[in-house]
């Protein structure tokens, strides 16, 4: 099989694409150009998408003795991720920049340049499963490493994509051992850092790289009973659950921490109160990326809910219509915010995925 390796110029995806030499396909790495100005991006530890990634992803293609290109997907990854970024948090959302990379850069436009030269498969170094049926329904889930699971930022891909999808290292214990593998094959990044937050935010500052971007916009935090109790430079750069940074000049009557619990971009106006207006027991979600085409759309089923990447799943019901699913959790969840991205799992099948539309108590 003739299959496209993703090299980002870390450990995991090396590893992934050494895996894929052994299993005997014909493969070619590739590393995608993200960054207009590149000397912005993150370097070291904290990116994916610097020049220095670029010539490590070049020495494990030439230890692995494969051909290697790098492709500038600067605009795309500029207009589909950056810019979704700074609208969803201008609309007071708050999104989530990993899932969006996955969904168009590395699983569409990365997915249709490899059909379009011929290749029928992309593998990247995530750590997710893919399980093929009897039936030949596939279906993802979550890594063997629980720690390093990435199948929440996965499922956006959708089925077709997934039908051309690799992840060498879902079966792989622990990140431990991706490393040793790596050194008992001499490539050099098996000791290189991992890379953390969001690779386009140079110096990890998303307030400042927010203000920077849409402006300061001066304006009043209220309570739960609308009384002016702070300000703010932009009710863009808050997000639901927030604690710490609000600058409030007195605490609450009963002394207690407040919380964001309402942005409203709008009217430029952000709403704290006390932590039991965080809890949730209804969530509903629009947009839906759906990976189980053998289960009824309207049959409520139990399910586990996560909201965020590395976040706890909570058990409940989901029942999906249409563009529209809604999960009923058996207990509550605390600060979910409207963008983020809901995952439905059932075990450890991933059964769906949908964008965060309201908040319900």
């Amino acid at each position: 099989m003739r299959v496209l390796a993703a090299l980002s110029g870390g450990v995991d995806s090396a590893v992934a694409a050494a895996r894929a030499v052994d299993a005997g396909h014909d493969v070619v790495g590739v590393h995608m150009a993200l960054s207009r100005n590149r000397d912005e991006y993150r370097s070291g530890s904290r990116g994916c998408c610097s020049i220095e990634d670029s010539n490590d992803a070049r020495r494990a293609a030439d230890k692995l003795g494969i051909p290697y290109y790098v492709w500038d997907l600067s605009d795309e990854f500029h207009d589909l991720v950056v810019t979704d970024f700074l609208s969803e948090y201008a609309a007071g959302r708050t999104p989530n920049p990993c899932v969006r990379c996955n969904e168009h850069i590395k699983f569409d436009t990365l997915l249709e340049r490899a059909a379009s030269l011929g290749f029928e498969a992309v593998a990247t170094g995530h750590y997710a499963r893919i399980a093929i049926r009897d039936d030949g329904v596939r279906e993802l889930h979550r890594a063997a490493d629980a720690a390093k699971d990435q199948s929440y930022v996965l499922a956006v891909m959708g089925p077709e994509k997934l039908a051309r999808a690799m992840f060498p290292l879902g079966e792989i214990a622990s990140k431990s051992e991706v490393r040793v593998e790596a050194a008992a094959r001499g490539l050099g990044v098996s000791n290189k850092p991992d890379s953390y937050d969001i690779c386009f935010v140079a110096d990890g500052d998303t307030k400042g790289f927010l203000e920077r971007a849409l402006g300061e916009k001066p304006g009043e935090i209220v309570d739960e009973s609308g009384e002016v109790v702070g300000a703010h430079t932009g009710a863009y750069s808050y997000t639901v659950g927030q604690r710490k940074g609000l600058r409030l000049p007195r605490p609450g009557a009963d002394g207690a921490p407040r919380y964001v619990t309402g942005i409203d971009t709008e009217r430029n106006v952000v709403t704290v109160g006390p932590e039991t207006l965080l809890s949730v027991r209804d969530l509903v979600g629009h947009e839906v990326v759906w990976l189980a085409p053998d289960l009824p759309a309207t049959e409520s089923k139990p399910c586990h809910a996560q909201v965020r990447a590395h976040g706890e799943p909570v058990p409940g019901r989901v029942v999906r219509a249409g563009d529209r699913v809604t999960v009923e959790l058996d207990e509550p969840m605390r600060g979910v915010a409207a963008g983020q991205s809901l995952v439905i799992y059932d075990g450890t099948r991933v059964l769906g995925q949908a964008t965060i539309a309201k908040r319900a108590l």
